[in-house]
């Protein structure tokens, strides 16, 4: 017998579906009438249809056309587009007028400032002709050490503009970790900002930044953003520094070098679990498109439209942030805490002010504000038509909420992506049903399934996440992987020829994804994500810790408990003094967002027989996973640790209970 299914918490309304693009880009598509999962289907069984389709809605202006879409299906290495040169940076700055708002700065101050399109331009070709008398040119990298302020924006649009490579971190990264990342790419040129806003506290990281210089021997120059007000002292820099101010307020013309669909636009980072962090390459045309899609169909975003979703440089929710520009959006960028001390609201309170249409955040930003009591209806908030959520799955129980504090009107979006195709897998649309704590729909042209231990895709049962067609935005490859080893053993070692992701899911049978969580060892706190590796780093630095581990499990009521366990130098008791020192050394040396839940003392960390820490055994057992399926003793350097982690687990969710 078929079991019933959950009736909809939500179901599209009819007008809106009506005025959506996703329905004028159905129609436009020889599909008029279509509903999602039809649509969907389409756009899976047809590749080269949906995507060429996509390309004439959004009007691609390319500088030399296409020879087919899909020269090669086959993953790694599906050849899209071949023939085609473009420019990401063109099309970000083609819908924008001179007088229309391209980006408003917010922060955590609730002060606002405005960039009109003909500034976001002039700053742009400003900038581009800095990187170019420096020396930069097609294929040389540019990072930035910025907050989530337009500098970041400026900066990334004018090294795109000329091919160059753009890589960014927040500056919540200590330098090291900052340098971990860099120094792999040998950038050219460094953009760095005075410092950040968070929580009340403006964070000096001058001195971080002449560190970061010091541990990248390939920059010629460094441009130095004043954004916190604190004035630069005149250090001896090992290369050429640049104010911002001088780079940014040259008269320029703007020209867009032309790239190959597949030219590198940027690398972003893997969160570095197992060792360094991976860099992973995306091209021009991918990211294009795919952005197009997920901005343009799924989020219904276009001119007169305002995009607000609180992340971090270092988290793919910022490119996505950067990318509102192409579809004619307002974007907004935000300096600050989600919910600074003084005002817990503030996000709220500026969605309202500037008639924000999407509003993105985390399941742990909604339940804060749950349990904090928080009422975002005390604001105005009728313009928001989505809120997006995203970093991990949100919890059936925080719909509810968001219906009675933001509005019936709204969209709850709840998404599941990656960095590693810089996009989603899985989410809602304006015409798809939303079941609480459940993904409305794999996304268009994503071909996902949830498969069983043999490679089989089951339905209405837990499996992993894997995708079974080419996406254009997938890794072009690894930096410094040559031979793409690294690429295939990442996400095809499992299944040759699938993309494996590493998440636990559950397609149902009513066509909606469940997400259960990782199934790595990556810290995901609050959506931004961090490799365990950068916070045993900096704590095993201390003479009182012989080793340490931290974990981030998923709970079932949507919650995310991140315990470090450390082992002890003899005699060392683990006192108040010993946690705070632990404490801010997580802050200042890996992430201020990543300090733990709780510290506990260990008697050891447990190891495979090559000394592997068994992280995510660990994460299981906490988790409330039978010993027996989670590691065999036997290839465990101290077996009887195991089971002291396995009683860890068995009482905490006694307390619970």
């Amino acid at each position: 017998m078929t079991r019933p299914y959950p009736e909809p918490f939500t179901t599209p309304d009819p007008q809106v579906v009506a005025d959506s693009r996703i329905t004028d880009f159905a129609r436009h598509a020889g599909l008029a009438g279509t509903d999602y999962a039809a649509l969907h289907h389409w756009s899976v069984t047809d590749l080269e249809g949906f995507w060429g389709a996509v390309w004439d809605y959004f009007d691609i202006d390319a500088y030399s056309p296409y020879e087919q879409v899909l020269a090669e299906e086959r993953m790694p290495g599906a050849r899209w587009f071949p023939g085609a040169t473009l420019n990401y940076t063109h099309h970000a700055l083609r819908n924008l007028t001179d007088d229309s708002v391209a980006i408003i700065a917010l922060d955590e101050t609730g002060s606002s400032r405005e960039v009109t399109g003909g500034r976001l331009r002039a700053q742009v070709a400003s900038v581009a002709a800095t990187l170019r008398d420096l020396g930069v040119g097609k294929g040389d990298r540019v990072v930035g050490y910025l907050p989530n302020t337009p500098h970041a924006i400026v900066a990334f649009l004018a090294a795109a503009s000329l091919g160059a490579v753009w890589s960014v971190c927040g500056q919540d990264y200590a330098p090291k970790a900052a340098a971990d990342r860099f120094a792999q790419l040998e950038p050219t040129v460094l953009i760095s900002a005075d410092g950040y806003l968070f929580n009340g506290a403006t964070h000096d990281r001058r001195d971080a930044t002449l560190e970061l210089v010091g541990a990248l021997p390939t920059l010629k120059a460094t441009l130095l953003v004043d954004h916190v007000g604190l004035p630069w002292p005149s250090h001896a820099y090992p290369s050429l520094v640049v104010p911002w101010e001088e780079a940014s307020t040259r008269t320029e013309e703007l020209t867009c070098t032309p790239v190959p669909f597949d030219h590198p636009l940027w690398v972003v980072f893997s969160s570095g679990t197992t060792g360094l962090p991976k860099g992973i390459v995306h091209g021009h045309g991918g990211v294009l498109l795919e952005h197009l899609k997920t901005l343009g169909l799924h989020s219904d975003l276009g001119p007169g439209d305002r995009l607000l979703w609180y992340t971090t440089t270092h988290w793919m929710m910022w490119n996505l942030v950067a990318s509102t520009l192409l579809t004619g959006a307002t974007t907004c960028t935000y300096d600050g805490s989600p919910a600074p001390f003084a005002k817990l609201d503030v996000l709220w309170e500026l969605a309202a002010r500037h008639r924000v249409s999407v509003f993105g955040t985390s399941p742990q930003y909604l339940l804060g504000m749950a349990k904090h009591g928080i009422d975002p209806s005390v604001h105005d908030l009728s313009s928001i038509r989505v809120v997006g959520c995203t970093g991990s799955a949100l919890p059936a129980s925080a719909y509810p909420w968001v219906r009675r504090h933001v509005g019936d009107h709204v969209l709850l979006a709840s998404i599941s992506g990656g960095t590693d195709v810089v996009s989603g897998f899985a989410g809602s649309a304006p015409n798809t049903p939303v079941w609480a704590g459940e993904l409305s729909a794999p996304q268009l042209a994503v071909a996902l399934a949830a498969y069983d231990a043999e490679g089989v895709p089951i339905v209405d049962q837990v499996g992993e996440l894997v995708v079974t067609r080419p996406m254009p935005s997938m890794p072009l490859y690894f930096w410094n992987d040559p031979d793409g080893t690294r690429y295939r053993d990442a996400y095809f070692s499992s299944h040759p020829g699938v993309w494996r992701h590493g998440d636990w899911i559950t397609v149902t049978g009513h066509g909606s994804v469940i997400v259960h969580g990782r199934s790595d060892s990556t810290l995901n706190r609050n959506g931004v994500r961090l490799g365990s590796a950068d916070i045993h780093d900096v704590v095993e630095r201390l003479p009182e810790i012989t080793e340490a581990l931290v974990i981030g499990a998923e709970e079932p009521d949507g919650g995310y408990w991140m315990p470090l366990f450390v082992a002890l130098a003899a005699g060392v008791p683990l006192d108040d003094p010993l946690r705070e020192k632990i404490k801010e050394a997580i802050r200042t040396g890996a992430s201020p967002r990543h300090v733990p839940d709780e510290i506990l003392e260990v008697p050891g960390i447990p190891h495979t027989r090559t000394g592997k820490k068994l992280e995510v055994p660990v994460k299981r057992l906490l988790q409330g996973a039978p010993v027996e399926q989670v590691v065999n003793p036997a290839a465990v350097d101290a077996p009887d640790l195991i089971d002291h982690f396995a009683r860890l687990g068995a009482e905490r969710r006694g307390r619970s209970t």
